[in-house]
């Protein structure tokens, strides 16, 4: 095997794994890098397209539930290490078909720990999210890395069940992994079924926002570059076993961070009154009330700060859906 560290990016063409393969691949020519990802409807291949035109990138188009073709990969480039970002993320979509959230998060993630343990050698990254936790109470602490396990969606279940996967193997195994639980990202080119780009979406076509309940539903945010940047440092420097939640204390409920978007689009003159658009629906199953993340443990220990503010990462996300709404919206 090459000293050169190889690393395999699952779910690279989706909406973080892009942001960290893109970096990743400018940042650290040395490494070479292999990007993953099976194009489901959530993926963007045209953003990580440019990443062709450097020498030390390669995609594979393979399904991770794909236990046999995921070994051959494994067995022809030896990679070292693993960055997992592949999976089901859409609640919705669990609610509605739980069985595709089962075969990829679980037997997904059991297919590349298997493959991992018999070809690499180097670490097994693990991302995950803050839904796993369940949900809280207005009056509740902060989820830390030692918060219990209650998750409430066929999706965060399925998320769950693969972060227990990840620390059985470290245990039984031996395999370096580490764990990363994030709140909710937010950035340019995220998928518009997700809350702040359905909401875009819907004023630049002057369409009903559908709000879920009353709309009180609380989410910690966290801008897409300020999750890379921790996801760079619990790479290289995490502890081999250890579980690091990522977070940048911004909780606020769907219908402010709705407003948040109409006044950006006002002040942008795009439209007056862009509330006006606000549509109340019935909500969703399951519904988690509040999510909180305390990144205390990633801030003290591994010195990590997030960059952006709610407000300034907002407007850029904004920006950037207004510039590429012809194409990508």
């Amino acid at each position: 095997m090459s000293d050169r560290r190889k690393i395999l990016i699952t779910g690279e063409s989706g909406f973080i794994g892009s942001h960290f393969i893109i970096s990743f691949t400018k940042k650290y020519p040395e490494y070479e890098l292999h990007g993953l990802d099976n194009l489901t409807y959530a993926s963007n291949r045209m953003y990580t397209k440019q990443l062709e035109l450097y020498d030390n990138y390669q995609f594979h188009k393979i399904d991770i539930c794909n236990r046999r073709e995921i070994n051959t990969l494994f067995k022809k480039y030896q990679f070292t290490d693993v960055v997992h970002f592949a999976a089901e993320s859409h609640v919705d979509n669990s609610i509605h078909n739980p069985g595709i959230f089962v075969q990829t998060n679980i037997v997904g993630t059991l297919n590349l720990l298997d493959a991992f343990k018999a070809y690499s050698s180097g670490r097994f990254h693990h991302i995950s999210t803050d839904e796993v936790y369940g949900d809280l109470n207005m009056n509740d602490e902060l989820f830390t890395e030692q918060s219990p396990y209650k998750p409430s969606s066929p999706y965060s279940a399925s998320k769950a069940s693969s972060d227990h996967l990840v620390r059985a193997y470290h245990r039984t195994y031996g395999i370096d992994v580490v764990i990363t639980n994030c709140s909710n990202n937010y950035g340019p080119h995220q998928h518009r079924e997700k809350l702040i780009p359905t909401v875009i979406d819907c004023i630049l076509h002057h369409r009903n926002i559908p709000i879920y309940g009353n709309g009180k539903n609380v989410r910690d945010w966290l801008y897409v570059q300020d999750h890379i940047s921790a996801l760079d440092i619990v790479f290289h420097q995490g502890v081999n076993g250890e579980t690091y939640n990522i977070g940048s204390n911004n909780e606020l409920s769907n219908i402010d961070v709705v407003h948040s978007i109409c006044d950006i689009f006002e002040k942008k003159g795009f439209f007056k009154n862009p509330r006006d658009l606000i549509t109340f629906v019935a909500d969703r199953l399951g519904h988690d009330q509040r999510y909180a993340i305390d990144a205390s443990k990633l801030k003290h220990i591994l010195k990590w700060e997030p960059e952006f503010n709610f407000s300034e990462g907002l407007s850029i996300t904004i920006d950037w859906y207004i510039d590429n709404m012809k194409s990508n919206i």
